[in-house]
């Protein structure tokens, strides 16, 4: 029977994406998210407006998405209470985050040259999305509690690279469903994917009519 309910949050499941970012001193931001999701070659974010990849989206207009496998699990939650902001903002300070200026170093993980933004993407991660932002809209403006702390970004994916291990063989644009395993956020907490549990309708459309 179902339960009328208030939960605190309303993470029922999605990937894991660290976002590096450019600060202003040149330095390079790198912060763990999970609310996002794409439409093609658009990806849309969610974030508080407090954050650092908030502030340095805003200012160069370009990051790198890069989705960490379950390999990564370790170095992603090394960043998951660290900010780029100094000071540390009240509504973080009171979670536990501390302000970290070395993301990379301290998450064990490598900066690699991008091929189109100014921003490195991680070596570590299968797949790395070089973006550019488009739009920046605000969420919550109705409610007062929420107001001018949160905004989804619009980002258009402009370069994509993926890590062959996760691809069909011989097929450098499709990536391997049985392959790939997602770092997933599920109501704080990490998962993977499991196997395939059916087969699927939409998958008899060719995938290539969903390019746009």
């Amino acid at each position: 029977m179902h339960q009328s309910s208030q939960p605190s949050i309303l993470y029922f499941g999605t990937p894991v994406v660290l976002i590096s970012s450019e600060n202003e001193n040149g330095s390079y931001n790198l912060a763990p998210i999970s609310s996002v999701f794409w439409l093609g070659w658009r990806c849309i974010i969610g974030i508080g407006t407090n954050t650092k990849t908030a502030q340095n989206l805003k200012r160069t207009k370009m990051c790198v998405l890069n989705l960490p496998s379950v390999e990564q699990v370790h170095a992603v939650n090394k960043l998951a209470l660290l900010t780029g902001c100094d000071p540390v903002p009240e509504r973080k300070r009171i979670k536990g985050y501390r302000y970290e200026p070395n993301k990379f170093e301290t998450a064990g993980l490598h900066p690699m040259d991008s091929e189109v933004v100014a921003v490195p993407s991680v070596k570590e991660c299968p797949v790395q999305m070089e973006a550019i932002v488009t739009a920046f809209n605000p969420i919550g403006e109705d409610d007062e509690s929420l107001k001018n702390r949160l905004v989804s970004i619009e980002l258009k994916i402009i370069k994509v690279r993926l890590e062959e291990n996760i691809l069909f063989p011989g097929d450098r644009n499709h990536v391997d469903p049985d392959k790939w395993r997602p770092l997933i956020m599920s109501f704080q907490q990490f998962y993977g994917l499991g196997k395939q549990i059916h087969e699927s309708a939409l998958a008899q459309i060719s995938e290539h009519l969903y390019k746009t």
